[in-house]
């Protein structure tokens, strides 16, 4: 395949921890979903292109609900994005797994509901293949490289992202651990399925910052000082920000090094559109071309 383009989404922590490694190029980038959260920065870092978007805009101000999801993907494939390496905070539901340490999730429970979670509203219909959610590939690159990183690094676990903004209550975290959740979030969906849809590959590098509120166990007191558990959470944030960012510039390393293989993710969509391609509206495919344009060459 071609050398790869690599997205990198995150939070303002994230962008902040990532200003030093050059001067970007800032690209503000109008979609059909309209503006992304924020101008993509453009940079080459270990001779790889970079296009790196901080997912909740300038300061921080856009909250979960609200990110332009289907803006914020389209914007990173218009600019030729290949592979996404995403990452944000999440809450444990596990014991096991400890406020600053990192995970490499292999599955989601969407509870979401106020977010458009597809390109393919109305028009073309699209149904793409979501058993694996994350790039299995891209995925295993981020373990292989864990012994450079100076946290545990868990592999696999499933992600609940919740609709927020509020944290879950004490029942609520309960049931998300009954389900077989190992992590609460509210980002990482429908941000998944949409690059699927954009048939890039997308791994996420999950930031464990505290126990969800499901039990007091490992020093979390769901009924203790509140002010001091959220300033104790944004300590470990800024801890694992800085993993986060010794593992990225890794994996950026090596796929610069070692270009990956063809993945069923980039062809996420060749079975995926069921209607009959003559039948779709011309002005649709142009609007959504960086998606879908080489699927309908030669029809109309």
């Amino acid at each position: 395949m071609s050398e790869p383009v690599v997205g990198i989404i995150g939070g303002t922590g994230l962008a902040e921890a990532l200003a030093g490694q050059a001067r970007p190029e800032s690209r503000d980038i109008q979609t059909p979903f309209g503006r992304p959260s924020s101008p993509v920065l453009l940079w080459e870092w270990h001779g790889l292109r970079i296009a790196f978007l901080a997912r909740h805009g300038p300061g921080h101000t856009i909250p979960p609900s609200a990110v332009p999801f289907r803006a914020n993907i389209f914007a990173l494939k218009s600019l030729g994005v290949t592979h996404v390496l995403a990452s944000g905070a999440v809450g444990s539901l596990r014991e096991e797994i400890r406020p600053r340490h990192i995970v490499v999730p292999d599955q989601f429970i969407d509870r979401t509901y106020r977010r458009a979670g597809t390109f393919f509203e109305e028009g073309l219909a699209v149904h793409v293949e979501m058993s694996r959610p994350f790039c299995q590939q891209l995925s295993d690159r981020l373990l292989s490289l864990a012994d450079g990183v100076d946290t545990v690094i868990h592999r696999g676990g499933t992600y609940v992202c919740m609709e927020g903004p509020a944290f879950s209550s004490a029942a609520e975290s309960r049931l998300h651990r009954a389900w077989g959740g190992d992590l609460i979030g509210m980002t990482a969906l429908p941000e998944a399925k949409l690059a699927r849809e954009a048939e890039m590959c997308y791994a996420l590098v999950a930031l464990v910052t505290d126990y969800d509120c499901w039990s007091a166990e490992g020093g979390h007191d769901p009924h203790g000082d509140q002010q001091a558990l959220l300033r104790e959470i944004l300590g470990h944030l800024r801890s694992a920000t800085d993993n986060a960012v010794a593992l990225l510039n890794a994996a950026v390393a090596d796929l610069a090094k070692h270009p990956p293989r063809d993945c069923p993710c980039r062809q996420a969509l060749q079975l995926a559109i069921w209607s009959n391609k003559n039948s779709v509206d011309a002005d649709l495919v142009r609007r959504l071309g960086p998606l879908v344009a080489r699927y309908f060459e030669g029809t109309g």
